[in-house]
């Protein structure tokens, strides 16, 4: 839908906004043999984990997966496993396709500034030196080869060998950048073309249901928010005797010491029936508490 292409748009742009701005105030190459690869390397690919990781998390399809005790795959949950199956496998394609998103970002535009893969790789390419000595031990030409992404360490003499091997470690890092690019491209659009191929639905009849899922999900989250409210009001109208935002209140509940006890504090969701659970200190007091004569009218003088 729109909503998603646009959200996958402002996580590229953020995601290639940071990128800069990491490489700008953090990259810096150290220059050295055995280092410059775990050090490039660690730039791009640890970012773009967490980015997947990120991008999991905040995926509320993830969290209907996992969340609850119950097994997907129980019997007593859906009569066809292989259908649930079908199910979990392409919710899980879906979650992980919008997770890709910022990861995949992140090492495209990485790959095609180079610097990280200049610096990774510099001391591994194999190139003929200008003006150097040909009896150079192997060491010595790794050690000059991962000094080249620092240009001032490199001697003068060097200067053109240098500049041919960051020429031919951009090359190979952009055109990797751009082929990650065509590959990610790609498979989304064949994704889609078979998604629609296999879908039972037509053209306009899908429009509407993904029409109606959205629509009911909106008005679904209207409803829990003011349910929920309703719900939690009249446990505090029993607990202060009013209801909160009342512009006439004549009277209000004064609560004992013991009753601010059992309500303060820190307690888990708390499962009362095979159905029903206390979301909360408050909630379970409401509920098994009666309401005593404690009150005190408002226009009297306390």
């Amino acid at each position: 839908g729109k909503e998603v292409v646009i959200a996958n748009a402002v996580i590229a742009i953020l995601t290639i906004g940071g990128q800069q701005l990491f490489s700008f105030f953090t990259f810096s190459c150290p220059c050295h043999v055995g280092q410059n690869l775990i050090y490039g390397l660690a730039f791009l690919g640890v970012p773009a984990l967490i980015l997947l990781i990120v991008g999991y998390a905040l995926n509320n399809q993830t969290w209907r997966l996992v969340t609850g005790k119950r097994s997907l795959l129980q019997e007593d949950a859906t009569p066809n496993r292989l259908l649930q199956c079908r199910l979990i496998c392409f919710v899980l394609c879906s979650i992980t396709g919008r997770a890709l998103v910022a990861p995949v970002t992140w090492l495209a535009v990485t790959l095609i500034n180079g610097s990280y893969y200049v610096c990774a790789m510099s001391e591994y390419i194999s190139v003929n030196y200008y003006g150097t000595n040909p009896n150079v031990t192997a060491s010595e030409r790794r050690s000059t080869l991962a000094a080249f992404p620092c240009r001032q360490l490199v001697p003068p003499e060097l200067t053109r060998a240098r500049d041919e091997v960051i020429l031919l470690l951009r090359y190979q890092s952009q055109v990797a950048g751009w082929l990650l690019i065509a590959v990610v491209v790609i498979t989304v659009f064949l994704s889609y073309c078979l998604a629609s191929c296999f879908s039972p639905l037509s053209f306009l009849h899908f429009r509407y249901w993904s029409s109606y899922v959205h629509n009911e999900q909106e008005l679904f989250d209207e409803a829990t928010d003011q349910h929920s409210r309703l719900y939690a009001m009249q446990h505090v109208k029993k607990f202060f005797g009013f209801v909160p935002g009342s512009e006439n209140v004549k009277e209000i509940r004064i609560p004992s010491l013991r009753e601010w006890q059992a309500i303060s504090g820190l307690a888990f969701l708390k499962r009362v029936d095979k159905e029903h659970y206390d979301y909360s200190l408050l909630h379970d007091w409401a509920l098994k508490e009666s309401v005593d004569k404690k009150y005190l009218k408002t226009d009297e003088d306390p």
